[in-house]
């Protein structure tokens, strides 16, 4: 399982993307985000979870996420990517 916390920084990306891949690599079909403690997320908390979209669809694995809050939706959605992470049309 990996987790995303507030302050997200563009430095966390490629570490956390790392993480996916060592755990795809154990044959993990699915990778859990937990990103219930990412409270006012911002851009690159968006930008990291694209990546690890991009880096489980190279591994040939899912990245779902655990508990999003409602800021963590609204900016999804804003910017397009509610449905690529699997968000569209959940409370």
């Amino acid at each position: 399982m990996l987790r995303l916390a507030s302050p997200v920084s563009p430095a966390d990306g490629p570490r956390l993307c790392a993480e996916l891949t060592r755990l795809a690599a154990t044959g993990a079909v699915e990778v859990v985000c937990d990103v219930s403690a990412l409270h006012a997320p911002r851009l690159a908390a968006v930008d990291t979870l694209a990546r690890l979209h991009l880096t489980a669809r190279r591994t040939g694995c899912h990245l779902r996420l655990r508990h999003p809050t409602p800021q963590l939706r609204a900016l999804l959605e804003l910017t397009g990517l509610a449905e690529a992470l699997g968000l569209e049309g959940t409370p």
